[in-house]
C-alpha cells in the first residue's frame, strides 16, 4: 500500500495516519468553534459533545461523542487529507462482465441511472424488493469506471455490504471493490469502486464523483442526520448521487408522484410473479406465551413440508427465551441479532441451506437474500415493525426466479395501521406491476 493509495479521498485523525505530512496533505481541526458553537469537521455534530483528561495533550480537551465509534477525536485532533494526485485506474476497469438480461422495469431505471451518472445529477430508483436493484446499477458505474470516475455505494448495515461486494467482484473482476465496515480487512486498501457502510463514510472528504445510497429509508442512516452530512462529504463538489429503496418516505413518495423528485419506479420483479402478500394471524399473547401455539404448529407445519424459515421477532429478550422453544421442534434452529458474534456464519450458514429456520431481529429485514424461504413476523404489532420494515420483511420471500414464491404471515395481537399498510402498499404495487405488463396474470 503506497502513501497514495491509503491516502487518497480519505480524511484520518492522527492515530489513523501511518505516513508523514507532506506538501500534499492539508489540515484542519477536528473540533472548532462555529458561531460560538462547538461543531465536529468528521461528522458535523453541534450538541453531543464531553470533557476528559486528554492523554495526547495532557489538557482537558472535549471529545465528540456522535462519532466516537471511528475512534475518539478531541479539540486537540488534527484531521488529514491528501490533496495530490490519485492513483491511476486498473486497465479496463470499465468492463462490465456480467452477461444477464434486464427485465422491461430494470432496463428503463438502468438507463436513467446511466444518464444520471454522466451528467452528474440526482435520481432516485424506487423498486420492489427483489426487483434487482443492483443490476441497474451495473452499466452506470461502467460508465462512470470508463470515465476515470471514483464509484461508492454506501448501504446502512454490514450485512448489505458483504453481500454486494462479491457481486460487484464478479461483474468488475478488473476493478475489484473494497468493502469496508467494522473490522473490514480492506480498510487500509484502495479501490476506483467502493462498497461501505454510511458510518465509514466519516472518514473521506470529497473522495466519489458517483454516490450511490442503497437502502436510503433503513435505519439508522434516516434517523441520523450526521450519517446523511457524511455521505454529501465523502461526495466531490461535482457528482452524481444515486438512491435505492423499496420504501422511500411519504415525502419522498408524493414528490415522485407530483414529479418534483426524479425517479424511476419499478413496481414488479425481475421474475415477473407478483410480491407475496402477507396473511394476518392473531396468535395471542405472545410475550407472555413466548412460542404461541399458532406460530408453533405453523412452524411444524412448514418444516415438514420441506420449506426453510426465516422467522422475525421484535426484541432480543424475547427471541432469546424463544430460541429453546424452537430447538424442541429442530434442534438445528439458531437465532441472530446485531451483537451475535457469530452473525456473520449464521447468515452464511442459512443461506447454505444448512439452518432450517433462522430467529432475527429486524437486522435482517434487507439486504440478505435466502432462496426459498417462507417468512413469519411474531408479534407484527410491535411499534419496532414500521410500514417500511414490514414491507421489507415480506420481501425476503420469493426473490429468486427458481423460487419465485412464498408464504409471509405476520402473527399479531391485535392488527396495526402500520401492517394494513404494508398489505396496502404491497397490493398496490403488484396492481401497478400487471398494469405496466410487468408481471405474468
Amino acid at each position: 500500500m503506497t502513501k497514495v493509495s491509503f491516502l487518497t479521498g480519505r480524511e484520518l485523525i492522527d492515530e489513523e495516519m501511518i505516513y508523514v505530512p507532506d506538501e500534499h496533505t492539508s489540515t484542519r481541526p477536528a473540533i472548532y468553534l462555529d458561531n460560538g458553537r462547538l461543531r465536529c469537521n468528521r461528522c458535523n455534530n453541534t450538541k453531543n459533545f464531553s470533557s476528559h483528561r486528554c492523554a495526547r495533550c495532557g489538557k482537558v480537551c472535549t471529545y465528540c461523542r456522535n462519532c466516537i465509534e471511528m475512534g475518539k477525536i478531541s479539540s486537540c485532533t488534527t484531521l488529514y487529507r491528501w490533496n495530490g494526485p490519485a492513483p491511476k485506474h486498473p486497465d479496463h476497469a470499465g468492463t462490465l462482465h456480467w452477461t444477464g438480461t434486464l427485465s422491461e422495469g430494470q432496463r428503463a431505471a438502468s438507463v436513467n441511472v446511466k444518464q444520471a451518472i454522466i451528467h452528474s445529477s440526482e435520481h432516485l430508483v424506487w423498486a420492489v424488493t427483489g426487483a434487482g436493484k443492483t443490476e441497474v446499477l451495473f452499466q452506470g458505474i461502467a460508465a462512470a469506471l470508463s470515465d476515470g470516475k471514483r464509484v461508492c455505494i454506501a448501504a446502512p448495515r454490514s450485512d448489505v455490504v458483504r453481500e454486494l461486494a462479491p457481486r460487484l467482484a464478479a461483474a468488475f473482476p478488473d476493478t475489484p471493490p473494497i468493502a469496508l465496515y467494522g473490522g473490514s480487512p480492506d480498510r487500509s486498501s484502495y479501490s476506483p469502486l467502493v462498497v461501505t457502510t454510511t458510518h465509514q463514510l466519516y472518514r473521506f472528504y470529497q473522495a466519489f464523483d458517483v454516490m450511490i445510497v442503497d437502502e436510503v429509508d433503513a435505519f439508522p442512516y434516516t434517523f441520523d442526520p450526521s450519517l446523511q452530512f457524511a455521505v454529501q462529504k465523502a461526495r466531490k463538489e461535482s457528482s452524481s448521487l444515486i438512491y435505492l429503496t423499496a420504501t422511500p418516505n411519504t415525502e419522498w413518495q408524493s414528490e415522485v408522484k407530483s414529479g418534483k423528485r426524479d425517479a424511476t419506479l419499478i413496481p414488479a420483479r425481475y421474475h415477473r410473479h407478483p410480491l407475496p402478500v402477507p396473511a394476518t394471524r392473531w396468535c395471542g399473547n405472545w410475550k407472555k406465551t413466548i412460542l404461541p401455539v399458532s406460530v408453533q404448529l405453523w412452524v411444524k407445519e412448514k418444516l415438514n413440508e420441506g420449506s426453510r424459515l426465516l422467522l422475525f421477532y421484535p426484541h432480543i429478550e424475547t427471541m432469546d427465551k424463544a430460541l429453546p422453544l424452537f430447538k424442541e421442534i429442530d434442534p438445528r434452529i439458531e437465532s441472530v441479532h446485531a451483537a451475535d458474534p457469530l452473525r456473520k456464519e449464521k447468515v452464511e450458514l442459512m443461506r447454505r441451506g444448512k439452518i432450517p429456520a433462522l430467529l432475527s431481529t429486524t437486522i435482517l429485514e434487507r439486504g440478505v437474500t435466502f432462496q426459498g424461504i417462507d417468512v413469519a413476523v411474531i408479534g407484527a404489532e410491535d411499534a419496532v415493525f414500521a410500514e417500511s420494515a414490514l414491507v421489507q420483511i415480506a420481501g425476503r420471500a420469493g426473490r429468486s426466479a427458481e423460487c419465485p414464491t412464498g408464504e409471509v404471515v405476520f402473527f399479531h395481537y391485535g392488527k396495526t395501521e402500520a401492517m394494513r399498510k404494508a398489505i396496502r402498499q404491497i397490493n398496490e404495487m403488484n396492481k401497478l406491476g400487471v398494469e405496466r405488463g410487468l408481471i405474468d396474470e
